[in-house]
């Protein structure tokens, strides 16, 4: 099979589109790849680490309100599709996948306009406006929530896949997780991470429990603050912690997040679409933190998914600090029933067959 995918911008549209192409080249391994992506992007490097053949357009995405730079985006948009078409006929792909961002609006139309079967994959409850657009043109719309289904009334199909990035980590290494971190196998872990950049008030909601960390001292804690707060937020926690505790350990980040997200007992996190897929397809209990300076507020829509699902705990921003994170954190560590309950109704949320039911659209699609 021959396969174009485009997503980009983010590792949330960049990972499940990768994830569907290892599982491709699992059920066939001669099928053959091209990602279409924009130089810019996090794709441009994380695709080409993969070796897939990678090619670029430029396109922007629109303004929310009335701006001239949207005429600008509409003549950007114009050429993405003349670049994408040229792109697709000299490939000649049997189907084109979209995972999301800018980059897939001219690439998926451009398919569906020559006639190629074509998939999108919203990754989060509320869709961004690119596959609300392409939803329209797109042969199947696949869904992370099935609580997307509304948004997508008029698509010719709706598929619910859940999020393949599940699939990438469900098989992940705990004890790899824990020889990286250099802690002993079995330890009970508490991972505190704001996002791949790091989050201001999630670092200084870090830095705010460090005092109460004494009353769970066999709990080892794991903040990754992201490599621009990395220096302030260590500084502080030295500070705070006056030599006194040796199972805190500050991270400018992780390169191995699977491994050390199965190692651990309780989650502390954004509430981005690859990192629940990750939560949920290794059962882990987790608080979820939604960042609110996102497009439609989407991260708390997806928090929320979670948490009437018996999966998660969610804590607004707005109310966030050291004592009620701490408190989440005590409980489930305390609470092993409760732990154990939430972590099982997160096992049964995720979908870690997610890729192999996207891959198996591509073959009912065309028809193999």
């Amino acid at each position: 099979m021959r396969v174009v995918l485009s997503g980009g911008g983010t590792g949330g549209h960049i990972y499940p589109a990768l994830a569907i192409a290892r599982e491709c080249k699992k059920s066939d391994p001669n099928s053959e790849f091209l990602y279409i992506g924009t130089e810019k992007g996090l794709e441009s490097k994380l695709v080409r680490d993969e070796g897939l053949p990678f090619e670029t357009i430029e396109i922007t995405g629109f303004r929310r309100k009335l701006s001239f730079e949207n005429v600008k985006t509409i003549m950007r948009f114009l050429r993405g599709v003349s670049r994408a078409k040229e792109l697709l006929r000299t490939f000649k792909p049997d189907v084109v996948i979209g995972t999301g961002g800018y980059v897939c609006g001219p690439v998926v139309y451009a398919a569906a306009k020559l006639g190629i079967p074509t998939i999108i994959h919203e990754q989060n409850v509320i869709p961004g406006l690119t596959n609300k657009f392409l939803s329209r043109y797109a042969s199947t719309v696949a869904l992370s929530f099935e609580e997307s289904k509304s948004y997508f009334d008029k698509a010719k199909h709706v598929l619910f896949t859940g999020n393949p990035r599940a699939t990438a980590v469900v098989e992940a290494n705990r004890e790899r997780g824990f020889a990286s971190l250099g802690l002993p196998q079995d330890s009970e872990l508490v991972l505190v991470v704001g996002g791949s950049r790091g989050a201001r008030v999630v670092n200084e909601a870090m830095i705010g429990m460090v005092p109460f960390l004494k009353k769970l001292p066999d709990v080892h804690f794991v903040y990754v603050t992201g490599q621009q707060y990395y220096e302030d937020t260590r500084k502080a926690v030295l500070q705070a912690n006056s030599g006194l505790r040796n199972h805190l350990h500050v991270l400018p980040y992780v390169s191995n997040m699977p491994e050390v997200l199965a190692a651990t007992t309780v989650a502390v996190s954004r509430a981005g679409a690859s990192s629940l897929a990750e939560l949920t397809a290794l059962g882990i209990p987790s608080i979820l933190i939604p960042s609110p300076n996102v497009t439609n507020n989407h991260q708390e829509a997806n928090a929320r998914s979670l948490e009437q699902a018996g999966a998660a705990v969610m804590l607004l921003e707005s109310k966030l600090s050291a004592q009620q994170l701490f408190k989440e954190i005590e409980q489930l560590i305390v609470q092993r029933d409760k732990r154990k309950l939430m972590s099982d109704r997160a096992k049964a949320y995720g979908q870690p067959d997610s890729a192999a039911r996207i891959v198996a659209e591509m073959k009912r699609l065309t028809g193999e």
